[in-house]
């Protein structure tokens, strides 16, 4: 039977208003220490790019190691959707567990090497020093954050995107308020700590939303965090879809570094606009990306209950609300073109190379919206492999040779975003490709 409540207009905002506003807060974290420390009076340029360098790096760690999130996710609504909710509850410390102890292995040896790392970013001198400094205590909360993470994978499998928003939503508001504190000072009482200061925020608001997510676990959820040494059957599916998002994103995180490493080759004032530009985009993504994670929790459970019928419809209605919001943000951004690069930055040389490319980054946000979408959704059907080969062919065969061709005809910043569009279309066009291939024939 159709469970068309499933995809009504209030269900799919349910979960999608929520996933947005938590979504965000990462990267509102992310571009609350660029704007502020991009502000500051001590070498303004060399601290922006510093960040952003940094902020490319943590996200790309992030995203490949916690796609256990996802992982959990897809397999929670599954079974939610089955009725047999009961056969993950050992699952689910067991993959916090993980997520936990590969965190430290992580933090251990991208500390140690973090001077090798961001050299390999093309950092060097002032920039190169302070992104090492700023990386150092920024890695100290891999553990809070991935874990976090993973309880909110729980989250979102029980189709409840509300309490990730709140504690995302109160991490973000804590990290503003200790940037302005921290970085800037108060006379007689703070020392201004700039880099430092808007790292040991980010620390603290990652702290705070642990804290919080531990809570909605405990009071709201029918699971546990006692380990069983009995591995449940589950974990090895877990790992195994994890391990294809690993490499999923780890590709696509690939992209981001090559992009990151030739803007910073250009000079430092490339660098900083594509700090702004990058950031931006990835606040759009995660933006976008709520109705993606609606998509994800509502149609791992259609999959459960095998409603091909639901599944269909949810992925029409899906992409039009996402992509009315990537053109209403496009809209907004539009209006204040020029505004919006002041906030992050006053240098005249640096808002003309960002006032030049930001079009661009502007003009593909609907073609992200139906990728992201599609994402989502693949995700919650645990088409966990087609993902993987996707975003590696739309790498190595997109993005990387046409950046390269790009920078030999010395196209610099138009040379990222252009590798970018292509390889964003080419992912949206494949993702609409296959899921009328595999699932419009099952709901006919």
């Amino acid at each position: 039977m159709s469970t068309t409540s499933a995809i009504s207009f209030k269900n799919i905002n349910r979960l999608a208003i929520p996933a947005i506003i938590a979504g965000i807060a990462e990267p509102l974290i992310s571009l609350t220490d660029i704007a502020i420390i991009g502000n500051v009076d001590t070498n303004p340029i060399e601290a922006l790019a510093a960040a952003g360098i940094v902020g490319s790096f943590l996200s790309a760690i992030v995203w490949i190691v916690a796609q256990t999130k996802t992982a959990i996710s897809s397999i929670v609504s599954r079974h939610l959707g089955s009725n047999r909710l009961h056969a993950v509850k050992t699952l689910i410390p067991q993959a916090i567990a993980f997520n936990f102890l590969f965190s430290l292995v992580i933090y251990a040896v991208t500390a140690f090497f973090a001077n090798s790392i961001f050299s390999a970013y093309n950092a060097e001198g002032l920039i190169l020093n302070y992104a090492e400094e700023y990386y150092q205590i920024r890695a100290i909360g891999y553990p809070l954050t991935l874990v976090t993470f993973a309880i909110f994978g729980v989250f979102r499998g029980l189709q409840n995107t509300l309490w990730a928003m709140k504690c995302s939503l109160t991490g973000a508001l804590v990290n503003v308020g200790l940037d302005y504190l921290l970085v800037y000072g108060v006379e007689g009482y703070i020392p201004a700590m700039h880099l430092k200061g808007a790292a040991i925020a980010s620390l603290v608001a990652q702290a705070v939303m642990l804290i919080m997510a531990l809570w909605f676990f405990f009071k709201k959820t029918p699971f546990h965090l006692k380990l069983s040494f009995n591995i449940n059957p589950q974990l090895k599916g877990l790992l195994l879809m994890a391990g294809n998002l690993f490499i999923r994103t780890a590709a696509l995180n690939f992209a981001i570094y090559l992009a990151n490493a030739y803007a910073t080759g250009y000079g430092k004032n490339y660098i900083a606009a594509q700090s702004i530009l990058m950031n931006i985009w990835l606040f759009f993504a995660f933006f976008i990306d709520g109705y993606a994670n609606a998509g994800n929790a509502i149609g791992g459970k259609l999959l459960g209950a095998k409603d091909y019928v639901s599944l269909w419809e949810l992925s029409k209605k899906i992409s039009k609300y996402s992509v009315l919001i990537a053109l209403i943000l496009m809209g907004i951004c539009a209006l204040f073109y020029n505004e919006i690069g002041l906030i992050f930055n006053k240098e005249a040389s640096v808002l003309v190379l960002f006032s030049s490319v930001f079009w661009l980054v502007l003009l593909m946000q609907p073609i992200n919206a139906i990728a992201f979408m599609f994402d989502g959704i693949f995700k919650g059907l645990g088409e966990a492999k087609y993902l993987r080969n996707l975003l590696l062919v739309a790498t190595f065969l997109v993005f990387t040779p046409i950046l390269l061709i790009g920078d030999y005809f010395g196209l610099k910043l138009y040379a990222i975003w252009i590798a970018f569009f292509a390889w964003m279309l080419i992912r949206s066009s494949a993702l609409v490709f296959q899921f009328r291939r595999k699932y419009l024939k099952k709901e006919i």
